[in-house]
């Protein structure tokens, strides 16, 4: 599960989130939804792990945010709004790299790097340098990422951006997936047809404050 209790992030005198609160259970998709600047990757930035709050706190897959940053990010993937995929690296050779980062044993990874290729439909791209790839399929190969180590919660960031309509719709059936299969999925967005053609329930923010 994903719960935030009270958070909040104050940057010098700008406070860009302020005493947030709610939850993702398993098998669960939240929408979080709100406008440029209001918050979204902001909070989703610390309950990942990569900036302290300011107040309050939060847990993922029972991990505590405070107490345990290392067991919070063994239990969750995360997939920035920008993603930075080195461009010099082959599809395989990051994904290879990236599950020596998590400590997954050499059998292990290679079989996980074979599940998530297949289940996101990149096998075929294993070979191409990741600078080449469309912006959908480097989607694809940073969401692979994330799901390397198998993590029962999943932290999107604005997934949809820059993904043409059918990639869209394939990116929606994927996550729907991973939800069936139990995980929790919390995703930003400030588009509400996308938010509402997946969501199970909506959190909606705007100026860093729970609007509804």
């Amino acid at each position: 599960m994903i719960s935030a209790k009270n958070l909040s992030k104050n940057f010098g005198p700008l406070t860009a989130v302020r005493d947030l609160s709610f939850d993702v259970l398993p098998g669960e998709i939240l929408g979080f939804l709100g406008p440029n600047g209001a918050g979204k990757s902001t909070t989703l930035r610390m309950l990942s792990g990569l900036i302290p709050p300011t107040s309050g706190t939060g847990t993922i897959g029972g991990r505590d945010l405070l107490l345990d940053s290392l067991g919070v990010r063994s239990r969750m993937g995360y997939l920035p709004e920008r993603t930075s995929l080195p461009p010099q690296l082959r599809v395989h050779e990051f994904l290879s790299y990236r599950a020596g980062l998590k400590n997954l044993p050499s059998g292990l990874a290679r079989k996980r790097i074979q599940d998530v290729s297949q289940q996101l439909g990149i096998q075929k791209e294993a070979g191409r340098k990741v600078g080449t790839l469309s912006k959908g399929f480097a989607q694809r190969v940073a969401l692979a990422d994330a799901l390397l180590a198998d993590p029962p919660c999943l932290l999107l960031d604005e997934p949809f951006g820059g993904l043409d309509p059918i990639q869209r719709l394939e990116f929606r059936a994927l996550l729907k997936d991973l939800a069936s299969s139990g995980k929790a999925i919390l995703f930003s967005s400030h588009v509400l047809p996308e938010v509402e053609g997946i969501a199970d329930k909506i959190v909606v923010i705007h100026e860093g404050r729970l609007l509804a």
